[in-house]
């Protein structure tokens, strides 16, 4: 059985389990048809169980796969994938009922030192786990080109491998692909040579990526643009109320997508007129509040985001279970957004652009507009010295021969 009748202080321990999962379920927000549907694969969970003698502490991967695959078999139309599993048994693990969730095995060599390399980037080198993930998908290519009939040979690594397989890759990615292509090269072999998987450290013999920090002009949206990509969403429903708030936030302060993603509610200071934002490496930084700002971030806190809400952040998904939105999905309403107005392809870092280049026509200096993006380097800004044309034309010198 699923809990030890005398474990709790009910006659039916299904009974008493049914209704925490309940309770629990009501509290993120789930809707009665969806709890109901729960409550009946949990009743057929606790069945499964009973029949095959086992109990909840048994519940693995592998228990939970052959449970769903028992469905599958007796024809069972809904509910017969892991992801249906879910809340069921987040609650079991949640109340230490169940054991906790299981990483998956790695079974084979490639898996296994990217798994090795993607545990020691978050531990050691404290990258969040998204940005792990990109360095492991970014150098699978670099790994499968190093696969033979003998497996993953990566011991007899040499430079003239590695400036090869660069040599090859990077002149068919575009410029920031490349880079990161190379970055995470680099950081991969070290980790190879700390390790001790290779004798000495190939982190020079990689290639670098042309060095153009200032070519092209920044894209920003003109006034009208910005116009329609906020009239593009409908205020007065709840998801358009949400979305015209992150694309402020986004056109207004020049946020980065992750930035607005990790938003709490405690980073929000509406005496002083401030919001705290975690940056890049973690780093804790101040940008102001303007009150038209404000008064969607209120909006938005009173009327739209639930209060069923998991945890403090501020903006969330808008059906159950309501937890924080990532990264990725604040850029894809940007772009969702975009494509309602009619503007094309445009993301939440495109929008970063645009707060720049309204500052610069409203007249702030290059520091400030630095500032304000939380730029650590003076060079990161310059470039939208080159979207300030009326002062570039202050100090152009007269073309030889042209008209005076």
């Amino acid at each position: 059985m699923l809990i030890d009748p005398n474990d709790v202080p009910f006659a039916s321990p299904l009974t008493a389990l049914s209704k925490g999962f309940e309770d629990d379920l009501q509290r993120q927000g789930f809707t009665a048809g969806t709890i109901r549907r729960q409550r009946k694969l949990l009743r057929d969970l606790n069945e499964w169980v009973q029949t095959k003698q086992l109990t909840a502490g048994d519940l693995s991967l592998r228990q939970v796969d052959r449970f769903l695959s028992d469905r599958r078999s007796a024809g069972v139309a809904r509910h017969r994938t892991r992801k249906a599993l879910g809340p069921i048994l987040g609650y079991l693990r949640r109340l230490e009922i169940a054991p906790p969730a299981e990483e998956p095995v790695a079974d084979d060599a490639t898996s296994a030192i990217l798994d090795r390399y993607r545990r020691f980037l978050t531990t050691e080198r404290a990258l969040a786990s998204v940005t792990a993930l990109r360095y492991v998908n970014c150098l699978r290519p670099f790994l499968e080109s190093r696969l033979s009939a003998n497996g993953l040979d990566l011991e007899a690594l040499t430079p003239a491998d590695v400036i090869s397989f660069v040599v090859a890759r990077c002149p068919r990615q575009n410029s920031g692909v490349a880079k990161l292509t190379i970055a995470v090269l680099r950081s991969f072999l070290g980790f190879l040579h700390l390790e001790g998987i290779t004798e000495r450290s190939l982190i020079c013999a990689v290639p670098s990526v042309a060095h153009r920090r200032l070519v092209g002009l920044p894209k920003g949206l003109e006034p009208d643009e910005v116009r329609r990509l906020l009239a593009s969403c409908d205020a007065h429903t709840p998801v358009g109320c949400r979305d015209l708030t992150i694309l402020t936030l986004l056109v207004r302060l020049g946020l980065r997508s992750g930035e607005v993603a990790g938003l709490g509610l405690d980073d929000i200071d509406w005496r002083a007129g401030t919001i705290t934002l975690r940056g890049k490496g973690n780093c804790l930084e101040q940008v102001p509040l303007p009150p038209d700002v404000g008064h969607r971030l209120a909006e938005y806190l009173q009327h739209v985001r639930d209060a069923k809400a998991l945890g403090r952040i501020v903006f969330v998904r808008s059906i159950a279970p309501y937890h924080a939105l990532s990264a990725s999905r604040v850029s894809a309403i940007v772009a969702d957004a975009a494509q309602r107005a009619g503007l094309g392809r445009i993301y939440a870092h495109r929008l970063r652009h645009t707060a720049a280049t309204e500052l610069l026509r409203a007249g702030a200096a290059l520091p400030e507009i630095g500032q304000l993006l939380r730029h650590r380097r003076v060079e990161t800004t310059a470039i939208y010295a080159k979207v300030d044309r009326g002062s570039l034309r202050l100090i152009a010198r007269a073309w030889p021969g042209g008209d005076q």
